[in-house]
């Protein structure tokens, strides 16, 4: 990569903690869970019954009701995002600097809602009545185009599905662009809505979810002895990155510096990770060298933490391979553990809450840490959010395939 450097002057969020970057905080902070039974299809002979729903969004603060119609959820959590991170940096796309600004937006599974619905429409009604917006209603690069649209931004328009890795690669590659000249600023993060009968029925069948259904709120619990499975979740998350230069020549304010990304794969399996935790670990060695800062320099890694035991354990021997004694001396917290894990949006809301804990010197606790692993034993920041002064943050995204990718943000 150049030498450009690349900072982050805007954030823009919907979750299941809140529906904007400030109440999410809010609530991460606090160790608030957003898991509740599910209200979005009736999951009562359902194995799983529980996940991180998004409550209370409204489109129409966004959007003209015409476009919303036209857009799968998750396209309307990406709008919404990347409208609430331009504003959080102070700038509106106009003139000749829209070729420069780049779109980097994916979603990891896209608009199965929207598929699943109108497959019973087909089933019911015959193929007329079919909506003619069905395709664009699903397909994952619709996300970046429609916030293109709606917002005027005119540089690479690109959708990455790397499944929960999805929107730390995202951001990692905007990033490469604006550090190798061909854009100043990007667009850039992750979203998704799938929690349907058919996303629950699959990943059940994997053994992957929680069943924890009479405790929603504790089901999810990182690194923890009793962990059952991850819950799963929706939301949106966008980020604006900002060659240095251009953000200092506009006096705009900067939360952090994005110093280094890692991407790798482990070709190892389709789901299960390296046993070895050998990709994840070479992911994080590779974002330190592009950030150019030695393990020690770290303070916080947000961790990809699933609450699976193959996971949270494959991932703390990545850790301890990488920062040797200094994993001991690290704090790592997996806010999954409040928020679930939600697919291609996850990297994407983590990278926030690594920004956020740069530069507000808080770190988020795990909850539901009440019996440790002892296969799992590192500082995972038990229950109680953590303040201190945090140099560089280390944000973990593993996915299916086998497929990782690592973000490192430093206080600026």
């Amino acid at each position: 990569m150049a030498d450009r450097r690349v900072v982050v002057t805007g954030m823009g969020c919907v979750s299941p903690l809140g529906l904007d970057v400030e109440s999410t905080w809010k609530a991460c902070i606090a160790g608030k869970s957003g898991v509740g039974p599910i209200t979005k299809f009736d999951a009562s002979g359902y194995k799983t019954r529980i996940a991180a729903e998004v409550c209370g969004f409204d489109s129409g603060k966004y959007m003209d009701k015409k476009d919303a119609k036209k857009m799968g959820v998750f396209i309307q959590y990406a709008v919404a995002c990347a409208k609430m991170a331009l504003e959080d940096a102070n700038y509106k796309i106009e003139g000749e600097a829209a070729y420069r600004i780049g779109t980097y937006i994916g979603a990891g599974l896209g608009g199965l809602p929207e598929i699943e619905h109108q497959k019973r429409i087909l089933d019911e009604s015959g193929p007329r009545r079919v909506s003619p917006f069905f395709i664009p209603m699903v397909i994952a690069n619709l996300a970046p185009g429609y916030v293109a649209i709606l917002t005027g931004a005119k540089g690479p328009n690109i959708s990455v599905v790397t499944a929960c890795a999805t929107g730390a690669h995202s951001i990692g590659e905007a990033a490469r662009a604006i550090r190798c000249g061909d854009i100043d600023m990007a667009l850039s993060g992750g979203t998704e809505s799938t929690i349907t009968p058919l996303a629950v029925s699959g990943f059940n069948s994997l053994r992957a979810l929680s069943t924890r259904n009479d405790e929603p709120e504790r089901a999810s619990r990182p690194f923890e002895k009793d962990r059952d499975g991850f819950v799963i979740g929706e939301a949106g998350a966008v980020l604006v990155l900002e060659e240095l230069d251009h953000a200092r020549a506009r006096g705009a304010r900067i939360y952090a510096e994005l110093a280094g990304y890692g991407a790798t794969c482990d070709a190892y399996h389709i789901t299960a990770p390296d046993p070895q935790g050998d990709g994840a670990a070479r992911c994080m060695e590779q974002a330190l060298r592009n950030a150019k800062i030695k393990p020690e320099g770290v303070d916080y890694i947000n961790a990809h933490g699933t609450s699976t035991s193959f996971n949270d354990y494959f991932e703390t021997l990545g850790i301890k391979r990488v920062f040797g004694d200094h994993a001991k001396k690290l704090w790592i917290s997996s806010t999954k553990s409040m928020t679930g894990l939600c697919l291609g949006a996850a990297g994407a809301m983590e990278a926030i809450f690594s920004v956020m804990a740069v530069n507000e010197g808080i770190v988020p606790p795990t909850i539901n840490y009440d019996t440790p692993d002892p296969e799992c034993d590192l500082d995972y920041v038990p229950n109680v959010a953590r303040e201190g002064d945090i140099r560089a943050a280390m944000s973990n995204s593993f996915g299916f395939g086998g497929t990782n990718a690592t973000l490192i943000f430093k206080k600026f």
